[in-house]
Parts: C-alpha cells; sequence; structure tokens
C-alpha cells in the first residue's frame, strides 16, 4: 500500500493545478461505462457533429416545460414552484445516484434524452464536453452569475465556465445511532471496524464508486487517486470480500428515509443529505455525524445543460433564476450544501441556519478533503463496485 497521501486541492482557485492529473481518452470514457450495465447501448456512440460547440439559446421566448436529470431531493421545492409562477416552464425533476449512471443515459441517448440541465461532478465534465455530452452555456443569459463567489468560479475542469456552473460543493462522512454503537467513531477505519461489528446487516453505503473505493484508501490515509494495480487488487478484495457481506443496502440518500426511519445503523452519506436527515429525525439525538479521518473526499457538482436539451431558453433561465441571492440561500436551506453564493456563511448565520457545521468547514477540516481525478483506473473502480454489490446482494 503506497502510504503518500494524495496532493490536496483545496477550493482555492489554482490554474496551475489542475483536477485531472492526466485526460484519459474517449475509449477508456466508455470503457468505464460499459461495466455499468450500458454496453450493449454503446456501439453506436460516436459524437454527434457540434452539438457541444455553440450556445443555442438566444434570450428567445421561454418553452413551456424544463426537465432536469440531477441528484436526489438537490433543488429547493420554493424555487422550483417560484420559478413555474413566474416564469411559467413547468419543471420534472429526475434523480440518479451516481455520475456514472448520468452519462450512461446521455452516451445511449445521443443527444435526445430530453434531459434539459443536467448536474456532474466536475471531474467529469472535460470528458463530457469531448464526447459532446453537453452544451456550451450562452452567458449573456446569465447576468446573475455576479452572485457567483469567484472561488468556485474558474475550475480547472472549466477555466471559463463555458459549459458549466457550481451547482454544489460538499464532502463525504457517515452517520451511526449512538444508541446502538455507543463506542465514539472518527475515522473511515471506526467506519469499517464498526459495518463489521456493531452494525453488521445494518450497514449502508453509498450507490456511488467514488465514495465507496475512496472510503477504502481515506482509511489507509493513501492515495484514493492511485493507479497501482497491487493497491486497487487490495480494495477489491477488502471490499468484496471482507465489508460486502455485512452491508445492507447501498443508498445515496440516507438523508430521505434510513435516518429519519432507522431502519440503518451505519450509514456513509454526504454531508447536506446526513444534515437533511438529522432536520428530519424525530429523535435527532440518537444520531452522530462524523467527517471522518484521516483524509476524505471534496466534490463539486455543476449546473450543466446537456446536448440536444429541447428547452435550452428555459434551461438558461433556471439557472439563472438559481442563482439570485434569495434563491441562493433557499437552495442551501434546504439540500444543506454550499451552492457557491457569495458571503453565505454569514447570510446564514444571520438567518439562525441550523446544523451550519454540516454545511460551511474550518480551513483544517478543508485540508483534510481531496479531490477525486478521472484516471485510468477508472473501469477497475466500477468493476469493484458492481463486484461488492453481487457480493452483498444489491
Amino acid at each position: 500500500m503506497n502510504s503518500t497521501p494524495a496532493p490536496i486541492r483545496i477550493l482555492a482557485h489554482d490554474s496551475a493545478v489542475p483536477v485531472i492529473a492526466r485526460e484519459i481518452n474517449r475509449r477508456r470514457f466508455l470503457g468505464l461505462l460499459a461495466v455499468t450495465g450500458s454496453s450493449a447501448l454503446l456501439a453506436a456512440c460516436a459524437p454527434t457533429s457540434g452539438t457541444g460547440t455553440a450556445p443555442q439559446a438566444s434570450g428567445g421566448s421561454l418553452e413551456n416545460a424544463l426537465s432536469v436529470y440531477t441528484w436526489g431531493d438537490y433543488d429547493s421545492p420554493d424555487v422550483v414552484a417560484d420559478f413555474t409562477s413566474e416564469l411559467g416552464p413547468k419543471v420534472t425533476l429526475d434523480s440518479y445516484s451516481s455520475n456514472e449512471e448520468l452519462i450512461a443515459k446521455l452516451i445511449a441517448a445521443k443527444g435526445t434524452s430530453g434531459y434539459d440541465i443536467v448536474v456532474p461532478t466536475g471531474v467529469f465534465i472535460p470528458q463530457m464536453i469531448e464526447n459532446d455530452l453537453l452544451m456550451k452555456l450562452n452567458k449573456d443569459l446569465l447576468p446573475n452569475l455576479a452572485n457567483m463567489d469567484d472561488a468556485y468560479l474558474g475550475r480547472a475542469w472549466d477555466p471559463e465556465n463555458d459549459y458549466s456552473v457550481c451547482k454544489a460543493w460538499g464532502t463525504t462522512g457517515f452517520v451511526y445511532d449512538k444508541t446502538v454503537i455507543t463506542r465514539e467513531l472518527t475515522t473511515w477505519s471506526d467506519f469499517f471496524d464498526a459495518a463489521q461489528n456493531e452494525a453488521s446487516g445494518k450497514t449502508s453505503m453509498s450507490d456511488d464508486p467514488a465514495g465507496i473505493i475512496g472510503a477504502y484508501f481515506w482509511a489507509n490515509d493513501a492515495d484514493w487517486n492511485t493507479e497501482d494495480p497491487d493497491e486497487l487488487e487490495e480494495c477489491r478484495a477488502f471490499l468484496v470480500d471482507q465489508i460486502a457481506p455485512h452491508v445492507s443496502a447501498f443508498d445515496s440518500y440516507p438523508g430521505t428515509n434510513a435516518i429519519p426511519q432507522g431502519t440503518q445503523v451505519l450509514m456513509q452519506a454526504w454531508n447536506g443529505d446526513a444534515r437533511l436527515g438529522l432536520l428530519e429525525s424525530s429523535e435527532p439525538e440518537r444520531w452522530q455525524w462524523v467527517l471522518p479521518g484521516p483524509v476524505t473526499e471534496l466534490w463539486m457538482d455543476n449546473w450543466c445543460i446537456a446536448a440536444g436539451a429541447p428547452h435550452p431558453e428555459a434551461a438558461h433561465a433556471f439557472l439563472n433564476f438559481s442563482m439570485t441571492p434569495e434563491n441562493l440561500m433557499l437552495n442551501l436551506d434546504y439540500i444543506g450544501y454550499h451552492v457557491g453564493g457569495k458571503d453565505m456563511e454569514q447570510a446564514a448565520s444571520d438567518a439562525g441556519l441550523e446544523l451550519p457545521e454540516l454545511i460551511f468547514f474550518t480551513d483544517e477540516q478543508l485540508a483534510t478533503m481531496h479531490e477525486q481525478e478521472l484516471n485510468d483506473s477508472q473501469t477497475t473502480r466500477v468493476e469493484i463496485w458492481n463486484e461488492m454489490k453481487a457480493a452483498a446482494g444489491a
């Protein structure tokens, strides 16, 4: 096991330090999707010509509908309802559990998915652009970009924000039931130990390869972006043989049901979803959120418009509407993630927002968070994810 930690990349922009250490080619990008169950759909996925090269909205009349394909429970219902009330288009929301699921659907549809807005994690955006899965933004239609903090713009995956705008950023930790696990858990090693003991058969992990494979390397304070075959094989053996038999669910959104209903004892969770679960629980004192050491993840999801979007005018209008100061705060409060607007921590404090410690992090905490890199090991990582789910009977 390589014990050298991955380079730390916190949210201070540095164009000299790219998020993606080196690009993977299109064959490998499509290859990672083949193991998600989409192999039959990849035979005819040559890029369409020009779909990602120019804006396809000019500020004309808004269409009467808008389709958003995003992470679960990721938009304030008030923002969505107000958009329809004030501007007209009726919004349909569909959700996915992983970037692989999103990308597989877009690849298969070849510009005919019917979705307008999608919300990929930043590390996947360069390959989505290269494969003509995203439409170039018309920033003239997005004047509310001025309300976004510069720290969350100009990221290395899209330096000019030609295709993406920060939707939200956060991290990965876990929640446990203190009435069952009576010792203090503080690290990813503690998580795996409890999963095999007090929480055996009552443990859930995210339905997402990044967090599952990442947790193994975070527990070992090792480079979670490694491409070393031996290290990945050690990861496979541990997760598939040792941990999978104790996992009862792969659930990216335990805050929606599992925490409020108490159906699990130990749950890997993104910070905002954990916050939602604690706020919805009738017994919040029963649960403990942990930002585990020694290291963990930092991710940023991004508003994008899908290539071939049937309602590009409404899509731009929705992005712009979501970036007003009022709607940024509504979304932050609802989803429990920092949404990238200016001066949000002070605004949240002034508003008396509950559980701010699950949204805003100290410099010391940020220094423990590492971003994912998309590299040649991605296919192996998705295979491990699938094998672990099969071994768990999921």
